[in-house]
């Protein structure tokens, strides 16, 4: 983030979708940065929303890790929403989770604010309801994992993560999570071949004004 001039010091929430290690991995090294990185320590609270069992594993951690985990010196607060409910972040935001097929945990996100609508699937499998759940977001960005060639219930393929974008209709598609066995192929036109909306393939470092 701080490669990409994004003001990491100023994030004041972090959302989880489930535990798999490249999805919060990365969690406790920022909660240590924000104790350690600066002279002036952080003081602003951060709050941590993820599905039922996020309290526990900062926990878990927090015994591997240390206790500074959950007491970093800065106020750190953690809310696990009730699914289809939605949470109000303030400044006019509002978080709703939704339940996904990939893990017993794993859910999705619908962020809204002044009229403008976000849905990130996080990783979910092919499921049928999802689309009608983000019908009419603004930018829908969605996980697309594997080939058509090595379907798996747990991920997307292209067809299948195309099939979701028409069934929502987004003002914009953006794929994320692309494995290395999609490497080589026209992920664009695998995705044009059943949506005809305007897509973009997720890298670091992009920036996109919906």
């Amino acid at each position: 983030m701080a490669r990409h001039d994004i003001d990491w010091w100023g994030v004041t929430h972090v959302a989880l979708t489930h535990w798999h290690l490249d999805h919060i991995g990365d969690l406790p090294t920022l909660i240590f940065a924000w104790r350690h990185a600066r002279l002036e320590p952080r003081t602003a609270p951060l709050t941590i929303i993820g599905p039922a069992g996020t309290r526990d594993l900062l926990t878990r951690w927090s015994g591997a890790l240390g206790d500074w985990l959950q007491a970093p010196g800065f106020p750190l607060h953690v809310i696990e929403p009730t699914l289809e409910s939605p949470l109000n972040l303030g400044d006019g935001v509002t978080l709703t989770s939704r339940a996904v097929p990939h893990t017993a945990e794993s859910v999705a996100y619908s962020i809204q604010q002044g009229g403008k609508r976000v849905v990130y699937t996080g990783d979910t499998g092919d499921d049928s309801s999802l689309g009608a759940w983000a019908a009419g977001c603004d930018l829908l960005l969605a996980e697309c994992s594997l080939p058509d060639s090595m379907p798996v219930p747990i991920h997307l393929t292209p067809s299948q993560t195309a099939a979701l974008a028409t069934a929502a209709r987004p003002g914009m598609l953006v794929v994320s999570h692309m494995y290395p066995p999609l490497e080589g192929i026209d992920l664009r036109a695998e995705l044009g071949a059943r949506w005809a909306g305007p897509t973009v393939i997720a890298a670091d470092g992009l920036v996109l004004d919906c």
